[in-house]
């Protein structure tokens, strides 16, 4: 199960959180020449597959099935006689089957719109289905039930079947939750027929048809054309259109999908929770993060109190700054994540750009690897070693799944980056994160397929350290406050995306989950917890008599329905809240104590998942299951930054007082 959890995650949705909510769009072709020629993966050298199609895949489909049959023969009822052995075999056929779904994954989210492809994996994806339910599904049950005192023995008689102790101990953590083999093996056999996966795989691809209308004389764009020009532009009046686009384009026939498809998921959420005696509704979440509630439940409870305090602060100081900079009149939902532009006297007087410059894919490479070889340079090798061996497919193309992300794939064949580059500072920033899961993959791959991958609460420390050391490095050449506060700003903007909007999302979940035990979701109650969790995370708006620094959330009422994680990975959301509060805490112990730091890293890095969160944390003083841990961590990394950056507004005399 983990080793199938770890697949779906590592290929859908290691995203960096600016660009978590466009995860199944499709992506135009940019449009300036500095953006041709970008680089696209090559995955045939690596996997040996010649095409999607290739007969190749069938013949290792059907080794599949040949290895899973004789291993159940071989080991059902009979695993206490050789135990490393079995799991030994486990592994091999899991890495093959890994390697079948994944050359089709990548394959497909690089072309969305063949329709044979998509039938082609539609099609493998019900045989494995099959063979696991078939074969496979009865192994972890056994494993399970195995008793821990049996479970020594065998260590001490087979002393190599240690190096499986995460892996045994992660199966057995779900011997309570676990159901009979027939009910696992039909659930299994099932699933890509029915339950959520046809609703969910449906609301996709409505999601990545959609085309938004500008009512600017231009052709109609897709969503992530739409968030970009939204994003870049320094204009408050486009970002106001791009929102009104994309909320009434949503507030169609798409909510209505979207709530079908997450009334799906939530209500097969509460009946396996129900089944399978989960005790609260991240129970389940928590256990394949191997993290105890109480400690989640800290989390959410600071970001809640602290985190919001923080959140309203910033909003505050960056909405007198666009007034002052951007003639703002009215601070909008659209004009969250807008651009800074601060005029330094050498400016003044000059003729302000619409949009920000573009950034070169070589320069982008020179940042990154810049940044990370002043940290680390084994880390920076292997950054360099994902970009000269083609494991990055770079462009933002017709077609193409939107967002980012990247795959781990198996051993000895991954990782694969998916970006949608189009030389903005956010895809230098996406492209950090990105290639930050790149290195933890590879540094981890020593622990086998079954291991090598994180709890979601460690599996977003490289990806997130990656884009802290890149942003510091260019916090360090900024030659002006202007340009200093620009960056505090930018980075602002992700560490509260990251943290205080994510824990917005959970609460979402919460209150829909919540009702879904009293019935189906329309999509009008969708619209009201989306709109009751954003008073809660930001205030009440300005033009409603609240404290918030929103004048109003005018055109938000249907943006819940474009976000993945509700219908892919239900109450994931947390993790980059936590993970990027953590590696805060890191980077704050760094400073203060970088002898040894960069080994200490990569060796967490290195352990992958045979770690659990606080033993890999504990070599750097820090211990997340503290009561205080999260509220310090918000003051040593938001509220730093916050500091520093209110410290520059008010030198240069953007302040409420003036």
């Amino acid at each position: 199960k983990g080793a199938v959890n770890t697949l779906f995650l590592a290929l859908l949705f290691q995203l960096n959180p600016s660009f978590a909510s466009a995860a199944a769009t499709t992506c135009p072709p940019a449009p300036t020449t500095i953006m041709s020629d970008l680089p696209r993966w090559d995955l045939s050298s690596r996997f040996g597959f010649e095409s999607p199609f290739d007969e190749k895949i069938d013949t290792l489909l059907e080794t599949v099935k040949t290895d899973a049959k004789k291993f159940r023969d071989t080991y059902e009822n009979k695993l206490e006689e050789n135990l490393y052995k079995a799991i030994q075999e486990y592994e091999a056929i899991c890495v093959q089957k890994a390697t079948i779904s994944s050359y089709l994954h990548l394959s497909y989210d690089t072309q969305l719109n063949d329709d044979k492809l998509k039938k082609r994996k539609g099609a493998i994806s019900q045989t494995q289905s099959s063979i696991v339910g078939d074969y496979l599904e009865w192994f972890t049950l056994d494993l399970a039930s195995v008793p821990t005192d049996t479970i020594a023995d065998l260590k001490t008689k087979t002393p190599e079947l240690v190096k499986y102790t995460a892996f045994i101990e992660e199966v057995q953590r779900s011997k309570p939750h676990d159901l009979s083999k027939e009910v696992e093996r039909a659930l299994t056999v099932r699933s890509p027929y029915t339950g959520t996966r046809p609703l969910v795989s449906f609301m996709d691809k409505e999601l990545s048809m959609m085309k938004f209308d500008l009512k600017d004389g231009a052709d109609k764009v897709n969503m992530q054309e739409l968030l970009g020009k939204m994003g870049s532009s320094k204009d408050s009046g486009t970002r106001a259109t791009c929102m009104k686009a994309l909320n009434d384009g949503l507030g169609n026939s798409v909510s209505r999908v979207a709530a079908l498809s997450l009334s799906a998921v939530a209500g097969s959420w509460l009946i396996e929770n129900k089944e399978r005696s989960y005790k609260g509704l991240r129970s389940r979440r928590n256990l394949d993060n191997n993290c105890p509630d109480e400690v989640v439940d800290s989390l959410l409870e600071a970001v809640r109190s602290d985190g919001v305090t923080y959140c309203k602060r910033y909003y505050a100081m960056k909405k007198i700054i666009l007034k002052e900079t951007q003639g703002l009149e009215t601070f909008r939902w659209s004009d969250r994540n807008a651009p800074i532009d601060l005029p330094t006297k050498k400016e003044e007087g000059e003729e302000k750009k619409e949009e920000e410059d573009k950034i070169s894919w070589p320069e982008a490479i020179k940042m990154v690897e810049r940044g990370y070889r002043k940290f680390s340079p084994h880390m920076a090798d292997l950054f360099m070693g994902m970009v000269n061996e083609k494991r990055i497919d770079v462009p933002a193309v017709d077609h193409k799944k939107g967002g980012a992300y990247c795959a781990g794939v198996v051993p000895g064949i991954g990782p694969f980056q998916l970006l949608n580059f189009d030389g903005t500072k956010n895809d230098v920033s996406t492209l950090a994160h990105e290639s930050g899961h790149g290195c933890h993959d590879i540094l981890a791959y020593k622990q086998g397929y079954l291991q090598y991958h994180p709890p979601l609460t460690l599996a977003e420390t490289a990806s997130i350290f990656g884009e802290m050391i890149v942003f510091r490095d260019l916090l360090e050449l900024a030659k002006s406050p202007q340009e200093r506060l620009t960056l505090l700003m930018s980075k602002i903007d992700d560490v509260i995306n990251s943290v205080v909007r994510q824990c917005s999302f959970d609460r979402f979940e919460e209150l829909a989950h919540t009702a879904r035990d009293k019935g189906e979701l329309s999509s009008e109650e969708l619209d009201a917890f989306w709109a009751q969790a954003m008073v809660e995370y930001y205030g009440k708006a300005g033009n409603e008599g609240g404290d918030s620094p929103f004048d109003t959330f005018e055109d938000t009422a249907h943006l819940w329905s474009y976000v993945p994680h509700f219908h892919h990975v239900p109450f994931y959301v947390y993790s980059y809240a936590f993970a990027d509060l953590v590696v805060g805490s890191l980077y704050n112990s760094f400073q203060k104590n970088p002898d040894g730091f960069e080994d200490r890293l990569i060796d967490l890095l290195g352990a992958g998942g045979t770690r659990d969160f606080a033993t890999a944390l504990a070599p750097f003083g820090l211990d997340p299951t503290s009561p205080s841990f999260w509220k310090e961590a918000l003051e040593a990394h938001l509220g730093v930054l916050l500091q520093e950056a209110e410290t520059i507004a008010n030198s240069l005399g953007y302040s409420a007082t003036k």
